[in-house]
């Protein structure tokens, strides 16, 4: 499929001497950058995927006491919220 664009004359000689430099053509520099483009588009990351890149997931360290107070203050927070009380 053949596709006319318009390039700015700056960008039509950096694009001009890059592609003589390293002996391509034009079209395929462009064909090459349109597909990283889009790539990277087609393939979004899983909101899972970014809060592990963020270290949002595994990265709270908590030993078995520190557990077992967030456990027990849970449970009175839920008792709290139902009108019962805890026995602790």
């Amino acid at each position: 499929m053949t596709t006319t664009v318009r390039l700015p004359l700056r960008l039509e000689q950096t694009l001009g001497r890059y592609c003589v430099e390293h002996r391509r053509s034009k079209s395929e520099v462009i064909i090459e950058l349109l597909e990283q483009r889009f790539a990277g588009e087609s393939t979004e990351k899983t909101p899972y995927e970014l809060a592990c890149e963020a270290g949002f997931l595994g990265s709270l360290n908590v030993d078995e006491n520190t557990a077992g107070e967030a456990k027990a203050r849970v449970k009175a927070a839920i008792a709290r919220k139902h009108g019962r009380t805890t026995e602790e």
